[in-house]
């Protein structure tokens, strides 16, 4: 049986929750999809899976971001993550996205990230927001250019073996 959610935050379409130990399912399902994963480094194992469930859990703990779950708030459905991870700077935060292959053309990574931005620059103080993304994924590049981040350099990602581009968008005056 699926746990109730209570959205700490929504958008017209969307409804962020945060992970819990209860939500393997969604994960495996998410994070075990090789369509879902292969530009970031998977197909992920199942204790690849555990492990960064127990990670998105830990960060919110520790810093009260996470990669949150989020839902379609018409049916309940769960279409992915979208969230954010601190990074080595002050106030600087990782802005990222993983929707399911049945949520993808519908403007929702571009939905959910708009929500996860304000959110991190209104409520949490973030100073800017950091994001990359595969080479070969296009979609991500489009969503990054309608938000405003601008190309600041190429990074070696560890779990593909490519340079990655990254972006930079800094806090709205």
């Amino acid at each position: 049986m699926a746990r109730s959610r209570a959205y700490f935050l929504t958008t017209e379409r969307l409804g962020f929750d945060c992970w819990s130990a209860e939500d393997l399912g969604l994960a495996r399902e998410l994070w075990g999809d090789r369509k879902v994963t292969e530009l970031i480094g998977g197909p992920f194992s199942e204790q690849q899976i555990v492990e960064r469930l127990g990670r998105e859990i830990a960060s919110a703990t520790a810093h009260g971001v996470q990669y949150w779950p989020i839902f379609l708030l018409d049916d309940g459905r769960h279409a992915g993550c979208a969230g954010l991870r601190p990074q080595a700077g002050d106030g600087v935060y990782e802005l990222g996205f993983h929707l399911r292959p049945e949520s993808w053309g519908r403007g929702l990574a571009e939905e959910a990230a708009r929500a996860v931005m304000k959110f991190g620059f209104e409520n949490i103080g973030a100073r800017a927001m950091f994001a990359g993304h595969h080479p070969k994924n296009a979609a991500s590049f489009r969503v990054l250019q309608k938000l405003g981040f601008r190309f600041t350099h190429e990074e070696f990602y560890g779990p593909t073996r490519l340079l990655h581009r990254c972006y930079l968008l800094e806090r709205p005056d």
